[in-house]
């Protein structure tokens, strides 16, 4: 098998994901899961789609992940890992959609106006 690559995007996170038959090796810049995501919580996020596909032992993950803070970036690879699942089976495609791994959540933050101190919160008003 040849090696399948995906993105995932998530506010303005970026994952390029390169997905290779392997043991089951999640590497991100360069660097392990653990090293990464310190935190449990991300390391689970990352590896929901294989768990549910129960493939978590016959793929290596290597990414690319820049932009955004932690919680942006797992979720983007999250998304980058299920849609390169896709690409090498199809048929899963409806599973990974009721999970909602598949879908990318397209909020991102509101830009600040000009004249306001958020994007918006107003100044606190005045009658007198």
């Amino acid at each position: 098998m040849e090696i399948i690559n995906a993105t995932g995007r998530r506010k303005t996170a970026v994952a390029r994901v390169y997905l290779s038959e392997g043991k089951g090796n999640v590497t991100i810049n360069k660097k392990t899961i653990e090293e990464y995501f310190p935190l449990a919580t991300l390391q689970y996020k990352v590896r929901q789609p294989l768990e549910l596909l129960e493939v978590a032992g016959q793929y290596d993950v290597k990414a690319t992940l820049n932009g955004g803070g932690f919680n942006g970036q797992a979720e983007a690879l999250r998304l980058g890992i299920a849609r390169a699942l896709v690409k090498i089976n199809a048929e899963d495609k409806s599973k990974l959609r009721a999970a909602g791994f598949i879908t990318r959540d397209p909020r991102e933050v509101e830009r600040k106006k000009p004249g306001r101190p958020g994007a918006r919160k107003r100044f606190q008003f005045s009658k007198r």
